[in-house]
């Protein structure tokens, strides 16, 4: 299986044989989590990462994220080395430049789908809470065809609704790098067909990076590209 991307588009993302590990309960050995995973991810490309529970997907996903750091190895992201970023510079990545979309959408109850796809712009620079960033907002709800529902709460929605509306929040910042995680996961086959191809098609309109981690051999199969995660390697 191929890891390299085509050499026409640089390279946004780089892992560079990172390994993980956690300290184990009682003191014991440590557990190893990923065991030397090295790929690259040019800019606008879409990947799918698959395997087992347990293999490691989610611990791989939260360092391509900026969410945890590699035991060893380098993880980079637009040339910046992750892992010698502090605490602040790297929660500017996570804010500004990597959007996330989990198996639960996660939006806020008492929120309105306008303002939980907002949320992300309250902690962005200035110039990215004008006009622009709500013209944005309105244009990518209008998108996934949400644009009816803009004073409705997650209550009043679908599960599939849901999941359209944590997409857009996560592309109201025009992140460079979308990461999903099982995003399909709680969703009937019908409305997971709808987003898969709703993520496929906003990798292209919106020219954002996407990696999508999921079970669904079939989702996984219309990505260009698939790697398989087991014990930690990639195969």
């Amino acid at each position: 299986m191929n890891h390299q991307p085509s050499a026409i588009n640089h390279v946004l993302l780089e892992l560079d044989h990172v390994r993980k590990t956690y300290p184990a309960p009682g003191g014991g050995a440590p557990v190893a989590v990923l065991g030397g995973v090295s790929l690259q991810l040019a800019a606008g490309e879409a990947i799918a990462i698959v395997g087992p529970s347990g293999s490691g997907k989610s611990t791989l996903l939260n360092i391509l994220g900026a969410l945890d750091r590699p035991t060893e190895g380098r993880a980079l992201f637009a040339g910046r080395d992750l892992g010698a970023l502090k605490e602040n510079e790297l929660a500017a990545v996570r804010n500004r430049e990597i959007g996330f979309v989990f198996q639960q959408h996660h939006l806020l109850p008492q929120c309105t789908v306008w303002e939980n796809v907002l949320i992300p712009t309250l902690t962005a620079p200035g110039e990215l809470r004008t006009s622009a960033a709500l013209a944005r907002a309105e244009r990518l709800l209008e998108r996934v065809g949400l644009k009816a529902r803009l004073a409705h709460r997650p209550a009043q929605l679908s599960g599939g609704e849901c999941q359209r509306v944590a997409v857009v929040r996560a592309l109201v910042n025009q992140p460079k790098l979308l990461l999903a995680d099982e995003p399909t996961g709680s969703l009937d086959h019908a409305n997971a067909q709808s987003l898969g191809q709703l993520l496929l098609e906003l990798n292209r309109e919106e020219g954002v990076a996407l990696v999508l981690v999921t079970h669904s051999r079939e989702l996984a199969a219309r990505l260009p590209r698939v790697l398989e995660l087991r014990d930690g390697v990639l195969a």
